[in-house]
């Protein structure tokens, strides 16, 4: 049987011990490596292995799963809402006749026992349920210390009542069963809102496209589409999946997808994303060249979710501390019960033991960590940074050293005119005007920043590695380097100046003659994107060295790192070159994040501590990196670094507040020091506060 990946939604979890158990009861199927995430609900697992064993090893630990995507966590949420509502209308008046003594009247406990029974028993019923459950798979959960909390305070309220005692606690079994019902309704929402991003993302695609079978349209779900078909897009309609324009111009909002918030102009032979959305201009008609599961939308959404997933080193040892942490609470509330009772306080001991049955909170540390990537990973999707994993974080948190390409990374990649030098009295427009009318037809890069106007040339011949050829208004026309115009007789001297100038400045000369004559040299080069400097500057505020590491000559080199403020540059570089230049720097005590998008750049970005690859670059480069940057801005690199610190920042806050919360409460509560009522609300808050405290991050601002 083939290896796949298997996500399966589980239903039933109520704490980190949870999701502990149904790991380690999936890892046990043979061939399975599984994680459970307890804030996404959602089990990933990856091996040879049938849906069905799955989904039997997870109902035998007492939980249910079924196959991603049915929304089932939503309606458990739902569930719980009508328990809520009629607890709490129940529990005031059960409140107000236990504790204010002007309310008291004959026979007011038993009225008070009768308001809380449906409380205790029907509204707290998926507690004691999932305890059950629990108890008859031999294991215990966080229900497992709510139900006991619940049903101890009933119990003695009951003997109490039986006794004719008026010292019950019926406050405390209802107030606790709304607060903690109360905690996992706010919890799911905030759940719900911190994968908002995902869902978003996800929600991107289109449901139908609009396809062309010879010269009609039809319309089809995206499941039917091909590669090869052909889409017709109109304004206002998402483009059904990636492929090239054929025909048409259009503005397209990619804001969702990659962050810009500028609409770009598209037209014959730009390339169009799934998800994207046509928002001006006219109809498109598209070319698919990848459907389904291998468009750049899915391979998104494919890498979020595996980045949330994920589980960062601190909370392992979270999952480890949670994994045994409702078995010492028991032990912790037997031994508070047995010692005040020693102690000839029985009314103390069951407030010691069931407070500290109540105030404990596994849930806090369970969601530290994925509560954190859930939100910062939504985040960094809409921004346009993708983050592979947790364990990235904290390589992220090191590094001090940035190394980056140079050429499709801090320059554009693409050949650009960046000067004109007119001689022979020739007006700099004529020049301009001249070489690209000779241009026209030529595939050379450099020819690529030149060409365009009308087809007036004529007899058009390219030589290689020197220039082209062509009549123009009747004239002669060359363009190409100094050597090869020379070698065709042109008297190249009065352009010497201008072209030393221009590959000084790191540019491709290129020298211009008519009829034999030099009329002009261009200065064409690889011109810095916008930002590129800006990119660089932002790097140092963060404490970062930027390096240029690129195979391109010294002059181009140097020219590009004087524009953007880079000290230190290593230029002619092969691909192993630039590995070794990786390696050096790491053993000269540097923590190297290498910034590229080729194929040449693929071997540094797997060899250095943190590998960032730009969206615009080869599929290479994307596998070995660690992050991806989903756009072509170099400005992203320093939002990437930022964030992954900040969601790494967040993680580290949660896990101290959850081990301190629970370090400082549990002992409080061994002394009889804290009201029950109290320790619910605190258990409720704190997981609240953990989830709450992770949202933070949707503000993350680039």
């Amino acid at each position: 049987m083939p290896a796949t990946e298997v996500r399966l939604d589980i239903t039933g979890m109520t704490c980190a011990a949870c999701a502990t158990r149904i790991e380690r009861r999936l890892n046990r199927v043979p061939g399975a490596a599984a994680t459970v995430n307890f804030a996404t609900e959602v089990a990933t697992v990856r091996g040879a292995v049938r849906v069905p064993d799955l989904v039997a090893a997870v109902e035998a630990a007492g939980y249910g799963a079924r196959p991603a995507g049915t929304g089932e966590q939503r309606r458990d949420a739902r569930r719980l809402r009508p328990r809520l509502v009629v607890a709490a209308v129940l529990a005031v008046p059960v409140v107000l006749l236990s504790m204010v003594p002007a309310l008291h009247f004959a026979g007011w406990a038993v009225v008070a026992g009768v308001l809380a029974l449906p409380v205790v028993t029907w509204c707290a019923w998926p507690f004691h349920r999932a305890a059950a459950l629990g108890l008859r798979h031999g294991t215990t959960t966080m229900d497992t210390l709510i139900s006991l909390g619940v049903v101890a305070a009933t119990a003695w309220s009951v003997a109490a009542l039986l006794r004719g005692d008026g010292d019950t606690y019926l406050e405390v079994a209802v107030v606790v069963t709304v607060f903690v019902l109360a905690g996992r309704v706010a919890e799911a929402a905030a759940r719900r809102r911190a994968g908002a991003a995902l869902r978003a993302l996800v929600a991107l695609g289109a449901k139908d496209a609009l396809r062309l079978v010879g010269d009609r349209e039809e319309r089809v779900p995206i499941a039917a589409l091909a590669v090869g078909d052909r889409v017709v897009v109109r304004p206002g309609e998402t483009v059904p999946s990636d492929g090239r324009v054929l025909d048409g111009r259009s503005a397209v909002d990619a804001s969702l997808l990659t962050g810009e918030a500028v609409p770009v102009e598209v037209g014959p032979g730009d390339r169009v994303v799934g998800g994207t959305v046509a928002v001006g201009g006219g109809r498109l008609l598209v070319e698919l060249d990848r459907v389904g599961a291998d468009t750049e939308l899915a391979a998104i959404g494919r890498l979020v979710a595996r980045a949330q997933d994920g589980k960062a080193a601190v909370q392992r040892l979270a999952d480890r501390v949670s994994a045994v942490f409702v078995p010492v609470v028991l032990g912790l509330a037997a031994v508070a019960l047995v010692g005040w009772l020693l102690a000839g306080q029985p009314d103390r001991a069951v407030t010691a033991a069931v407070t500290t049955l109540i105030i404990a909170c596994p849930c806090a540390l369970g969601l530290a960590t994925p509560t954190a990537l859930l939100v910062g990973t939504g985040r960094g999707a809409q921004l346009g940074v993708l983050i592979r994993g947790p364990e990235v974080l904290e390589r992220t948190r090191r590094v001090d050293t940035v190394v980056l390409d140079k050429t499709g990374t801090l320059t554009t990649g693409r050949m650009a005119l960046r000067g004109t030098v007119a001689l022979a009295d020739l007006p700099e427009a004529e020049v301009r005007r001249l070489a690209a009318a000779a241009e026209v037809d030529s595939e050379h890069p450099v020819a690529r920043a030149l060409a365009g106007g009308p087809r007036i040339a004529e007899d058009f011949t390219a030589v290689a590695g020197g220039g082209v050829r062509a009549r123009v208004d009747g004239a002669q026309v060359l363009v190409g380097r100094s050597g090869w115009l020379a070698s065709e007789g042109v008297d190249t001297a009065p352009a010497a100046t201008a072209v030393r100038a221009a590959e000084e400045d790191g540019a491709t000369a290129v020298v211009v003659a008519r009829d034999g004559v030099a009329v002009g040299v261009l200065a064409v080069g690889d011109a810095p994107r916008a930002g590129a400097a800006e990119a660089v500057a932002r790097l140092r505020t963060l404490g970062l060295d930027p390096v240029l590491l690129t195979g391109d000559a010294e002059g181009p080199a140097a020219a590009v790192a004087a524009a953007t403020g880079i000290g230190t540059v290593f230029a002619g570089e092969s691909p192993a070159g630039k590995l070794a230049r990786i390696r050096a720097l790491q053993e000269s005590g540097r923590v190297v994040a290498m910034v590229g998008d080729g194929v040449n750049d693929a071997a540094a970005l797997a060899a250095a501590d943190l590998g960032i690859a730009m969206g615009g670059g080869t599929d290479a480069a994307g596998a070995a990196a660690d992050l991806v940057l989903v756009r072509d801005d170099p400005t992203l690199v320093a939002t990437a670094v930022r964030l992954s610190r900040a969601t790494l920042s967040i993680i580290r806050g949660n896990l101290f507040w959850a081990f301190a919360y629970n370090a400082a409460a549990l002992p409080v509560a061994m002394l009889g020091l804290l009201n029950p009522i109290l320790a619910g609300g605190a258990m409720a808050a704190s997981s609240v506060l953990v989830v709450g405290n992770s949202l933070r991050l949707a503000r993350f601002r680039a």
